[in-house]
């Protein structure tokens, strides 16, 4: 182990970006070195599977560190990364900075930053970077306008020849990183690359009293910009069955609600589902209902002897009989029927409720959407009690909007509001890692980073900035109001009682939000919401859109029976 003297050694930093909405874009200034890197991809090993690292190896690991120097090997352990599913590592930034307040990072980005530092290092630098992630190898995914990973190394142009050519290719190879020099004289260098990255979105990540110290900067910046599988809808919707006393609707995509401990309304998305388990002819019979309602039907006819239901030829039994045939053909047509106003699946139990919703599938890659949000005790509470198995157990048992996933025999009517919200946070990441093992590097005295200079170095500055915007579509929308009602007529029908059984997915309180790769459960990003988007926030004001909405008409209203008529 190689001990510095503080007065020589050089300081570097490790810069971590993820940004929620943002494309990728072409760098100049930098260069990228050759390697198997595929053109708008990010460099990684042929296999996209990694063995999870047993649990042996690594306390073996621990116990060395710990022989030497007292590490924080319980919370090193508790952390450490297996594979790529949602770990405890995913959650351990949002226990570390609990404080109850809207919070959002990318654990994949600090991975793969972790993982290109850990190129460079050396003895028990080593050792706690390998401790808590193992040898990672990042999955190849393919940069496109939807998803963005960049990579790089900044290098003081006087520090050039300092930097080991060969931790350069083992960047370029494993990570497709970017190699740029720069004057370090301000943060414009880093700055720029970064807002090139995000599409103008940060402006700037770092200050130039970040960067003038330094000699060297690792960066690493992903982003994703898709839209939901299916939106949320964008016009009114509603569901009836023929016959039966339900009813349920959407008024708009964007409306507004409370939330626990704002004083003003918020903005969100009502959603509405249905699953008819309710057998109706099987439970009254064939017979029973012909018979009650050819009864009543008997008794409007006599009452309207003039009636349509009269026309054309044939005798009174005979259109009598059509009618309950037709009568008995709907009722049957909505046993088993699913309707809803958008796609998504839930979970409910007397602990939380859980929200899944899927992105769209670019290039192979499809995130999905999970919000958990506890029901029994505040998120806070929750949160530092929380685990990584109790929390993918709650995502194992999200139901899609599958007849076969409900109860039989009732209807079940799904009612929910989701808050709309739009915000950004900055960890304290150099801390965060401290608390999981990682130390040595932030130690003038202890960092060896001889896979990267001979030079005495350690980092000196460790940042990570993440945004995430969450909408009806993935675009910012105005809120909505239906105007108007249902028409009345004299039409004959006689509508039946059904059992209705009702689950409540409004999230009206803080929660916790996670999204993650749907195949491999990777996660892309983890965060808080404590506040969402205020409904004064909103781009439009109600107002300006009410004047712009269309008068509701009856007439011209399109019943939405399934998900393919959604506007």
């Amino acid at each position: 182990m190689k001990h510095y003297n503080p007065t020589k050694t050089r300081r570097l930093s490790a810069l971590l970006l993820a940004l929620t909405i943002l494309f990728t874009s072409a760098l100049s200034g930098c260069t990228t070195h050759s390697g198997p890197a595929q053109p708008g991809t990010t460099a990684a090993p042929a296999q996209t599977d990694v063995p999870a690292q047993s649990e042996i190896t690594v306390q073996t690991e621990s116990a060395q560190i710990a022989e030497t120097d007292a590490a924080p090997i319980a919370a090193l352990l508790k952390y450490v990364v297996h594979g790529y599913s949602l770990q405890d590592f995913d959650l351990g930034f949002l226990q570390l900075e609990n404080k109850q307040q809207n919070l959002v990072y990318s654990p994949l980005s600090v991975k793969y930053a972790l993982g290109m530092l850990n190129e460079g290092t050396g003895g028990r630098s080593h050792d706690q970077i390998s401790a808590l992630i193992g040898e990672y190898n990042p999955k190849t995914y393919v940069n496109s306008q939807n998803l963005s990973f960049g990579n790089a190394m900044f290098i003081r142009d006087s520090y050039a020849a300092n930097v080991k050519q060969s931790y350069l290719d083992a960047l370029t190879r494993k990570y497709g990183a970017d190699v740029c020099y720069d004057p370090f004289t301000g943060a414009e260098g880093i700055n720029s690359w970064v807002r090139e990255k995000t599409l103008g979105l940060i402006e700037n990540l770092a200050q130039d009293s970040d960067v003038t110290p330094l000699d060297f900067a690792l960066v690493n910046a992903l982003a994703i910009d898709m839209e939901w599988e299916q939106k949320f809808l964008a016009r009114p919707w509603a569901i009836e069955y023929p016959h039966e006393n339900y009813w349920l609707s959407v008024a708009s995509n964007v409306m507004s609600s409370r939330f626990a401990n704002m004083d003003e309304e918020i903005s969100g998305m009502e959603i509405v589902a249905s699953v008819n388990n309710y057998d109706l002819v099987g439970e009254l019979g064939e017979d029973s209902i012909r018979n009650t309602v050819g009864d009543a039907f008997d008794a409007y006819m006599q009452e309207n002897p003039y009636s349509w239901y009269l026309d054309g030829d044939g005798s009174y039994e005979q259109k009598k009989n059509d009618y309950l045939d037709n009568y008995l053909s709907e009722i049957s047509s909505s046993y088993h029927r699913v309707d809803a106003s958008t796609d998504f699946s839930l979970y409910v139990d007397d602990t939380v409720k859980a929200f899944g919703k899927d992105l769209q599938e670019y290039d192979g890659t499809q995130l999905r959407y999970v919000a958990i949000m506890p029901t029994d005790g505040d998120l806070a509470g929750w949160l530092q009690n929380a685990d990584a198995a109790q929390i993918n157990d709650t995502i194992s048992k999200l139901k899609d909007l599958k007849s076969e996933n409900f109860r039989d025999g009732v209807v079940t009517k799904i009612v929910g509001f989701i808050p709309k919200f739009h915000f950004e946070y900055s960890l304290d990441l150099m801390n965060d890692l401290a608390q999981m093992g990682v130390t040595d590097v932030f130690d003038a005295q202890k960092a060896d980073l001889s896979g990267i200079t001979d030079d005495p170095a350690y980092i000196g500055t460790a940042l990570h900035k993440a945004t995430v915007e969450f909408t009806q579509d993935g675009i910012k929308a105005s809120a909505a109001t239906m105007l108007g009602g249902m028409g009345a007529g004299d039409d004959f029908d006689y509508f039946y009682d059904v059992p209705v059984e009702e689950i409540d997915m409004t999230f009206d309180k803080p929660y916790v939000f996670f999204i993650l790769d749907k195949d491999s459960g990777e996660v892309w990003f983890s965060g808080t919401v404590y506040e969402p988007l205020k409904l004064s926030e909103e781009p439009e004001t109600q107002s300006e859109y009410n004047a712009s909405v269309q008068p509701y008409s009856y007439d011209s209203y399109v019943w939405s029976g399934n998900l393919s008529d959604e506007g």
